[in-house]
């Protein structure tokens, strides 16, 4: 499975929070992944993060 997030990023933090193994705020303050692929024992909580964000900003395909 792979994550990624859109321009809609607003930085709330919430998958970072949620799935720090996947997720981070970047220097320009919008969250980026950090992995290739989602690990298998993150996949639960990167579907926490994508159902938790404010904005829908996060896709897992």
């Amino acid at each position: 499975m792979k994550a990624s997030v859109s321009e809609e990023c607003i930085g709330c933090g919430v998958c970072e929070s949620t799935c720090p193994e996947v997720f981070e705020i970047g220097d320009e303050g919008i969250a980026t992944v950090i992995v290739d692929e989602v690990p298998d024992d993150a996949v639960d909580s990167a579907q926490e993060a994508s159902d938790g964000c404010p904005v829908s900003a996060i896709a897992l395909d």
